[in-house]
């Protein structure tokens, strides 16, 4: 019978049910079936009815059930004996499974159709089966005869009439009545491939069918689904006339979701909404800390009424945010409360009484009144629906309307009501179809995104857009071939500071007291870098580091001799990556001193945990292998992560500490001026500045006629994924552009078929090849994320390509990142051709090698992983990316892929408008110029020219190939020699130029650079677009839907898509967050981050507060942020040479290497000692200063030495310490170190042990003594940790410090020192050499650092377990010589009250040990020297050998002072040997005898900016006084005008100033005779010596008129006299008897300029009568 729709009978339904009941009446026994008038009318009543006036088809559903009678029970006939019942079988035995038949080759009768069933006892399977077409529906599920004719296509039997009979023969195994048109589901089809697929389902059932799956039923709860957003995918054909439902998006905000019945395999769920209703109802906890708030959470009623604002004012084609609801319910909250807000900012300890609200609030009756207003400005786009009771049925009256159509015009219908209880409950239903395809995709994972898009291609719903078949060919044209020259490039100054920025993080690590990372105990740097699976950023990786010279470097060269080997050091995560990150873990335990740095590159790729994998290898990796417990716990691994969206790692449960986070310079606060780059960074801010400047195309479009052909598609196909349909329509877009640029006016109207974007591409790729003579082209990047749908549009565009005859004009690559680049055969030859490349095999690996090739490349993977493209991309065709995947991660790496580098400038020979296309006072803004230079390709003729150049590469941190073009043959030629044949790149390119042996060839470079960048006009440069346009970014065409969120501005001033969500992994804190600001620095972008953001159980951080770790940091984790291709491989490699550098540096020390001045040959003297270290009685004293570093004073003069004024060793005085020579040597295992040393063995000695802390643990004690010079007592202050107190002697009673204790002389200890060590420091508490632990052999010893009063924080900070001598505060100002004299002082008060304690033990007092070390804080080692006439032979020796050499001297305690010689780098060497160091004066390092020595007090030079004459004045002048001490203000007089003052002096080495007593500097033009007034001091002879000058300073009893008489004096030489007052300047002439041949003026006395309080000097000059 055939099927008629004639008539006002339903003869359709009367005959199934009548052939229903009569089958079921034939086949079972025990059932009666039911009269057919009965199921047609009686039970039809109970049905809904559909909105075409017919009454639901009583079919059952999966499970049996149905919702009006029950199920007709069926009991299967016993099968025949011996047949087989293997479920998926037929009773023959053969397989009837697809996925076993769907490579065979299947006979199908004519007028059968291959359909699958389905069977309940294989539920994952479709069974095979061949069905009489007659007996199917056609699309609309229609005409379809009653009846069944199938064969099995298992065991080929045929000719089974009733679908009963052929159940049984195929093992369906039912329960129930078996129906065709409940278990046949599916026509089957063939792919392209040839394979048998599952196709679209067959449409057995009408329209009524799919009302009643939509049904609420109150009674019978089938199906439990959550609470939130339910998503019912439109069920629709592309023939069907009337489309009973769209997408609908159910979104409960308050109440009880009603259970639904039915079919729900096609519902999703997601609780967005009812999520951002329950976050804007939480107060920010900011209030919780003042009690019982009284501002209270946003209404209810507000909350809807808020929604249905936002609803209304979307445009048609825009889909809701939740972002943005947020931000709405948060300003109207704050604006609600903003008076009690400003309270609670204003006082914290009083709670302010509630204040009230200014506006009324919002009742539930006023809710409905006040929504419908709102929606009436919108006309049916949004619905408000207020009258049923409940949810259940407001949902079912939802339901009704989309069956009788009249919801087409509305986009959201709104549901509120009253529940029992009088709560308010509402349901948002999204019923638009773009806005429903939106919020559905948006839900959608990228791997499930993946999977649907395979699914809708393998399995062809019969809906898909067709392509166009092509047949024209176009003739092809030869090329030329061209020469590149390579260029190596210098590391840019700012990647230079970004490595030092990281090197300096690093050694903050190792600076700070957790001890978590000792860089004093590596001597090497070892790295791995892990980069994401991508074959071409691995390459690209490889190639960076071979070039940078870093394996050369880090002396990994000599195992590393080709790019391939080169490999070892870099991997890509995946399961390749385990064996060799494990092989780090075990190097790093083998080698303790060598510090791996691993380099996480691409660190925002695959943030999955390790936990959460679900059995997918793939995911969690990174956790489980860079966040394993070897590498956290391993204390020389230190992990380097690197990305351009850190925001991913910076949650509240992040890894990394905000200290260790080094972010790259910003141009939005000019920090890139700071480096005098000759770059400037064109990324996203700049892209959408062209948007904004309104001159010229800007470079960020879309494209408005592709939008409209693919709504319109997105219309007609409403099952298809978004991405699929945009595919299909670009494909053809460009097949069509293709067509029309090759085939001419013949096929101009099909223009009208294709935007004009795509059209200017098409000819822009054609046309630049063409008219270059070298073939020279640019890069179209098609940016497809699907594999599945690339390898398709590359496939068919290679197909139109091929068909056109354009296949030698230019290539179309597949960038797929799990595979290499393919290209082919005539594009690699002329590749080789450019690059000079002789080897045959050599291909392309990475994008950067493909400059100026014309080419189509087909970037996918559903997120880019870091590949950098070449300078020659001239367009980025992002349109077919997720218009739904709304995270800032997601938009910006996409965007990222037009980023790169401009110049800023030209060379001079430019002229002044070779300028960067960016201001310079606006580094975020384009100029005008840079929109007016665009080109546009109008009908084949391009409008302008640009006139700048881009840099080597698009990511300038890759220093691969700089392609620049011969211009003209007069310029040089680089890398004419070819490579050998079977390397992989020429040694000329792809070997790093060694600077010191080809210094040529990077001349030539250079200059070939310079010329082929010049802007002279050539023909070949006016024929070539890509050489005119090397420096233009390129043109990016988006989606209109990414479009408008990124080029909208918030309040913030920022673009819209700033605020959405970082990364999917994450979630917001809460929705009462500020959003960015556009002011906000990287840092402050970070701790925002830090804030408002958690990671989700699936996000590898998700589990680090767990682990018991107080602040959640890895010590040992560092992040490095920037932009896309701005260049961070660059700066991390650089980062890698100078750590290795600084670890070698660590191993060395800088020293003075400074030749003597004043030197002259003389006999020197053989001592029998090995360390030529100690005076001698019989060997006179050498006056001769011969340390360099007081060539700025004066010389003390000697009978036996004469200057040489052509020794070249004169020096202007500034330069002294500014030029010293100096001497890098390695530091010996006994060398004395700064606080940025750090090992096991001294870790107790530093005190950073907490059983060594300063507080409580050390205690300050007072020590006072009186002083006859100072005229009052001095108090000075021990700082004593408890561990050092047995060095000292405290009274019994009060605890009180009596002295310090020395030992006896008789006394010796192998392992002890008996000489108290004093070092005078300031202001050198991290770089001071304080630490002797080595240097002492760990021998005991007592060390005390003289510090000032000022510093005293300080120092016990850093060094806590050192004894600290603190001066009095009247020495804060005081230099190294005074310093030393209470030191001296000290000591000698000490050295009494030692000897008084001793004799009360039975000791005599000169038993006690007298001698002292004053040691400089900058002395680091100490060498032995064997002296002999043949040979001078140094060795390193401890500080611990020399001093028990010193102390085990014979008779040393009749010596006075003992020091050592300054090492020198000319102290050996044939004819080179020097006096031992037996006789001279003494410096930085003495063993000073404290009985034996005088009292004396030496000041050093302080840097002063005061002018010399106002260092003196007139006695009781009112000249402005000084806050200066005295003695500095004299010193610095007598340096600086004593070539006034001593006339006679100056450059007069014969007759020399004479000094009675003590030494003054008197600047270097004056040479001052030093002689002793005591009686049994020894003086040389002075006859016949005329002195230019007498200098008396505070004369004693000593010097006497006789004792002066015995000197002879020059006419007219100078006396100057120098007294603490006026009374005793007067005293001491007169006693001194000096009138009698000195003549004294008036005007002659003097006073230093400072205040009386802080008692000046004064002085009397003279001339000699």
């Amino acid at each position: 019978m055939g099927n008629s729709y004639t008539g006002h009978l339903q003869s359709t339904r009367f005959e199934e049910v009548l052939h229903n009941s009569i089958e079921a009446s034939l086949r079972s026994n025990t059932v009666v079936p039911r009269p057919v008038f009965t199921q047609l009318y009686l039970e039809a009543e109970q049905r809904p009815y559909s909105h075409d006036g017919r009454g639901d088809e009583d079919e059952d559903e999966e499970d049996g059930s149905d919702s009006n009678s029950p199920p007709i029970p069926y009991q299967m006939r016993p099968p025949p004996d011996g047949s087989c019942t293997t479920d998926g079988f037929c009773q023959a035995g053969k397989d009837l499974r697809l996925s076993s038949m769907a490579t065979e080759s299947l006979e199908v009768a004519p007028g059968f159709l291959l359909v699958g069933a389905k069977s309940p006892s294989v539920p994952d399977h479709i069974l095979v089966c061949a069905v009489d077409q007659r007996f199917l529906p056609d699309e609309c599920g229609r005409n379809a005869l009653l009846g069944f004719s199938g064969n099995c296509m298992g065991c080929g039997e045929k000719g089974f009439r009733y679908f009963t009979e052929f159940a049984d023969h195929i093992n369906l195994k039912l329960t129930t009545q078996p129906k065709k048109q409940k278990h046949l589901k599916y026509h089957l089809l063939r792919n392209a491939q040839g394979i048998l697929v599952k196709g679209p389902p067959i449409c057995w059932k009408g329209i009524g069918k799919i009302a009643q799956e939509f049904l609420v039923n109150k009674d019978t709860i089938l199906h439990f689904m959550r609470m939130g957003i339910l998503l019912y995918k439109r069920i629709a054909s592309a023939t069907l006339q009337l489309t009973v439902f769209v997408c609908v998006f159910l979104s409960v905000g308050h109440g009880t979701l009603p259970h639904l019945c039915g079919n729900l395999g096609d519902v999703l769920v997601s609780g967005l909404l009812q999520k951002c209703y329950l976050n804007s109802q939480n107060l920010p906890r900011v209030y919780e800390q003042y009690g019982t708030a009284p501002i209270q959470p946003i209404s209810t009623e507000m909350l809807i009424l808020l929604t249905v604002y936002y609803l209304v004012q979307l445009a048609p084609d825009q889909a809701p945010l939740m972002e943005d609801l947020e931000q709405i319910f948060m300003r109207s909250w704050r604006e609600s409360h903003l008076t009690e807000i400003r309270q609670y900012q204003q006082t914290h300890a009083q709670i302010a009484p509630p204040l009230p609200c200014l506006a009324q609030p919002l009742t539930p009756s006023q809710l409905p009144w006040l929504a419908k207003l709102a929606t009436s400005s919108c006309g049916e786009g949004v619905l408000v629906l207020d009258t049923a009771p409940s949810l259940a049925e407001a949902l079912e009256e939802t339901f009704h309307r989309l069956v009788d159509g009249r919801l087409s015009q509305t986009n959201y219908v709104v549901i509120i009501c009253m529940n029992r209880s009088q709560e308010i409950e509402s349901c948002v239903v999204v019923t638009g179809k773009h806005q429903t395809r939106a919020l559905a995709e948006s839900l959608l994972s990228p791997s499930d995104c993946v999977r649907e898009i395979i699914h809708e291609i393998i399995e062809p719903t019969g809906d898909s857009p067709k392509m166009y078949t092509l047949s024209i060919r176009c003739v092809n044209t030869s090329y030329l071939s061209i020469e590149y020259y390579v260029e190596w490039h210098e590391i840019r100054p700012i990647q230079l500071a970004v490595a030092r920025k990281l090197l300096s993080h690093v050694c903050a690590i190792a600076d700070s007291s957790t001890q978590n990372l000792d860089l004093g105990s590596f001597d090497k740097v070892e790295f791995l870098i892990c980069v994401p699976p991508s074959e071409v950023t691995f390459h690209q990786v490889v190639l960076h580091l071979w070039n940078s010279g870093l394996l050369r470097e880090l002396g990994l060269d000599q195992d590393c001799l080709s790019v391939k080997e080169a490999e070892q050091y870099v991997v890509k995560l995946n399961q390749s990556a385990v064996g060799k990150i494990n092989s780090l873990i075990q190097k790093s335990k083998m080698n303790p001193y060598t510090l791996f740095i691993l380099v996480h590159d691409h660190a925002h790729w695959d943030i999955s945990s390790g936990q959460c994998s679900g059995g997918d290898s793939s995911l969690g990796l990174v956790d489980s292998l860079l966040n394993c417990r070897q590498i956290r716990d391993a204390p020389n691994i230190l992990t380097l992560h690197v990305t351009s969206f850190p925001f991913t790692l910076q949650t509240q449960y992040t890894r990394i500490s905000p200290y260790n986070e080094i972010h790259w310079p910003s141009g939005f606060n000019n920090d890139v001026d700071l480096y005098h780059e000759k770059t400037k960074y064109f990324g996203v801010s700049e892209l959408l500045e062209t948007t904004r400047s309104g001159s010229g195309l800007p470079l960020l479009r879309y494209d408005s006629s592709f939008e409209s052909m693919a709504a319109a598609l997105e219309e007609r196909f409403p099952k298809l994924h978004s991405a699929v349909i945009r595919t299909h329509v670009l494909i053809q877009h460009y097949s069509l552009a293709l067509m029309v640029t090759a085939g001419g006016q013949a096929l101009q109207a099909l223009q009208k078929h294709i935007s004009v974007e795509t059209l200017e591409m098409v000819q822009c790729l054609l046309n630049t090849s063409q008219r270059c003579p070298s073939r020279h082209g640019h890069m179209l990047l098609l940016r497809i994320p699907s594999p599945a749908l690339a390898a398709f549009a590359h496939q068919r565009l290679c197909h139109v390509r091929n068909r056109l005859g354009l296949h030698k004009q230019f290539e179309v690559i597949l960038g797929d990142p799990c595979s290499a680049l393919t290209v082919g055969k005539h594009f690699l030859d002329q590749l080789r051709v450019w690059l000079k490349i002789l080897d045959p095999d050599w291909a392309p690996l990475t994008y950067l090698e493909l400059e100026a090739l014309p080419c189509i490349l087909i970037l996918t993977g559903m997120d880019p992983l870091g590949e950098s493209l070449p300078r020659s991309l001239k367009y980025c065709d992002l349109r077919v990316i997720s218009c739904w995947s709304l995270q800032r991660t997601t938009l910006e790496q996409e965007l990222g892929l037009a980023a790169y580098l401009l110049k800023t400038k030209q060379d001079g020979q430019h002229g002044p408008h070779a300028r960067c296309d960016l201001s310079e006072s606006d580094p975020e803004k384009l100029s005008s110029t840079d929109n007016e230079d665009e080109e546009v390709v109008v009908d084949g003729q391009y409008s302008k020219t640009r006139k700048h150049e881009r840099i080597l590469s698009r990511d300038s941190s890759i220093s691969l190939l700089s392609f620049n073009t011969s211009l003209n043959n007069e310029l040089p030629k680089l890398g004419n020699q070819a490579s050998p044949a079977g390397s992989q790149h020429p040694q000329s390119d792809w070997t790093p130029l060694d600077p010191d042996k080809q210094p040529n060839q990077r001349q030539q470079s250079k200059s070939t650079s310079s010329g082929s960048s010049s802007t002279r006009a050539s023909p070949l440069r006016q024929s070539c677009s890509w050489a005119r346009n090397l420096s233009r970014p390129p043109v990016v065409l988006l989606p209109k839907a990414v479009y408008d969120l990124i080029t909208t501005v918030d309040s913030s001033g920022l673009p819209k898509s700033t605020s959405f969500l970082p990364h999917s992994a994450v979630e917001w804190v809460s929705s009462f967050r500020p959003l960015l600001s556009k002011m906000m620095t990287c840092t402050e972008q970070s701790l925002y981050y830090r804030q408002w953001t958690v990671p989700k159980p699936h996000h590898m951080d998700s589990s680090n507060r767990a682990e018991g770790r107080t602040d959640n940091f890895h010590p040992r984790k560092l992040l490095l942020s920037g932009p896309p291709q701005v260049g961070k491989t660059g700066a991390y490699l650089q980062f890698l040479g100078i750590l290795s550098r600084m670890l070698i540096r660590l191993m060395e020390v800088d020293i003075y290497d400074e030749e003597d001045i004043n030197s002259r040959k003389s006999h020197w003297f053989r001592i029998q000692s090995k360390l030529v270290a100690l005076l001698c009685f019989w060997m006179p004293f050498d006056y001769t200063i011969h340390d360099p570093k007081y060539e700025d004073i004066s010389t003390v003069y000697s009978p036996d030495f004469t200057p040489n004024s052509n020794d070249g060793n004169s020096r202007r005085q500034e330069d002294v310490y500014l030029h010293r020579r100096t001497a890098r040597i390695k530091l010996s295992k006994y060398a004395a170190y700064n606080t940025y040393h750090h090992c096991e063995q001294c870790h107790q000695y530093m005190g950073f042990n907490p059983q060594y802390q300063v507080s409580p643990n050390s205690t300050l004690h007072a020590f006072t003594f009186s002083h006859l010079l100072l005229g009052e007592e001095i108090q000075l202050y021990f700082i004593i940790p408890k561990s050092k107190e047995h060095h000292f002697s405290f009274s019994q009673s009060g605890g009180q410090l009596e002295s310090m204790r020395l030992p006896l002389t008789s006394d010796w200890n192998p392992d002890a020192i008996k000489s108290p060590i004093f070092t005078p420091t300031t202001g050198r508490h991290e770089h001071g050499l304080f630490n002797l632990y080595h240097a002492m052999e760990g021998a005991a010893h007592l060390h005390i650092l003289v510090i000032k009063e000022y510093e005293m924080a300080v120092y016990k900070k850093y060094w806590p377990n050192h004894i600290m001598l603190v001066l009095p505060t009247i020495f804060n100002g005081a230099g190294i010589g005074a310093a030393h004299f209470l030191i001296k002082e000290l000591s000698y008060h000490n050295l009494e009250l030692e000897r008084s304690r001793r004799v009360e033990h039975g000791s005599r007092p000169q038993d006690v040990w007298p001698f002292i070390i004053l040691a400089d804080d900058s002395c680091v080692m100490w060498n032995s020297v064997d002296v002999d006439p043949k040979r001078w032979t140094e060795r390193n020796v401890s500080l611990k050998q020399v001093l028990q050499h010193m102390e085990s001297s014979p008779n040393i305690t009749q010596y006075g002072l003992c020091g050592m010689r300054k090492w020198s780098s000319r102290g050996g060497g044939a004819g080179q040997q020097k006096d031992p160091f037996s006789r001279g004066h003494l410096h930085d390092f003495l063993l000073l005898n404290v009985d034996l020595t005088p009292p004396h007090l030496q000041m050093t030079d302080v840097p002063t900016t005061i002018q010399p004459t106002q260092y003196i004045c007139a006695p009781d002048s009112k000249h402005l006084f000084l806050a200066t001490p005295a003695q500095l203000l004299l010193e610095k007089y007598l340096q600086h005008t004593s070539h006034r003052l001593f006339p006679l002096s100056a450059q007069n080495y014969s007759h020399p100033v004479l000094s009675v007593d003590c030494y003054l500097n008197l600047g270097p033009e004056v040479t001052v005779c030093f002689v002793s007034s005591r009686p049994h001091s020894i003086n040389f002879s002075t006859t016949g010596l005329l002195f230019s000058g007498l200098l008396l300073y505070f004369c004693d009893s000593f010097v006497t008129p006789g004792f002066l008489k015995k000197f002879q004096f020059l006419k007219g030489a100078t006396l100057c006299v120098i007294c603490p007052n006026r009374s005793s300047l007067r005293q001491t002439v007169v006693r001194l008897e000096l009138e009698e041949e000195w003549r004294f003026r008036l005007s002659d006395e003097f006073q230093t300029a400072n205040a009386k309080e802080d008692q000046p000097l004064f002085f009397l000059t003279g001339k000699h009568i």
